[in-house]
């Protein structure tokens, strides 16, 4: 079956906006350091495990001065339960060691400076930014790359890819809560190997080849 036209895709967005209408991140954190802190350590790993792990991280490096102070060495213990801890620890130090020195401790809001930054791509500038702002910005994760394939929404080799066509497809209005939405829809409902479908309220407007029938 072909992918959706503008017309099923709008059908789908709107029931998607129905069924998740405040959608909120899983992350756990209290201040704009620690939700980037969070977005980074998240990277090929779940949310579960990431906020079993920041309790003790947020407790001693909750701004960038303190992560700063502790460095490498102090962070990488406190993180050894996330997948790829010595990448991101010295993502995240890194990160501070500019936000300190140039950005007066504050993280910047604009979305092409953060991508210059260490350690933040287009999908941690765009989570950190839809998250913490509810900025217009799709962050392409691994449940949103899996079905924007899997229901029929739009197609991309990159989640890059992906990320510009959903950002041109789905209505401004809309923006703030789709990647939040698919997530949460991906997470619990159309997981990647057993989809509920029957339980799922974005039933009748989905167009997969793996629905099972009502």
């Amino acid at each position: 079956m072909a992918f959706m036209n503008e017309q099923q895709r709008l059908k789908f967005i709107e029931a998607l906006h129905k069924a998740y209408p405040t959608p909120k991140c899983e992350l756990d954190w209290s201040n704009e350091w620690e939700l980037m802190m969070a977005i980074i350590l998240s990277a090929q790993s779940t949310d579960k495990n990431v906020n079993k792990t920041t309790p003790a991280l947020f407790k001693v490096a909750d701004t960038p001065e303190k992560a700063l102070k502790l460095g490498v060495e102090g962070i990488t213990p406190l993180v050894k339960t996330v997948n790829y801890f010595n990448n991101k620890t010295k993502a995240i130090v890194n990160l501070a060691k500019v936000i300190v020195s140039q950005y007066h401790g504050k993280i910047p809001t604009d979305f092409n400076t953060l991508i210059t930054l260490p350690g933040i791509g287009r999908k941690t500038a765009s989570v950190f930014l839809n998250v913490a702002y509810h900025a217009p910005f799709i962050g392409v994760d691994t449940h949103v790359f899996r079905l924007a394939h899997r229901l029929k929404i739009c197609a991309g080799k990159t989640p890059q890819e992906v990320q510009e066509k959903l950002e041109k497809i789905v209505p401004d209005k809309y923006k703030p809560t789709f990647a939040l939405a698919m997530v949460l829809l991906g997470r619990y409902i159309c997981t990647a190997r057993k989809p509920k479908c029957l339980e799922c309220p974005l039933h009748e407007v989905c167009l997969s080849d793996e629905k099972e029938a009502k």
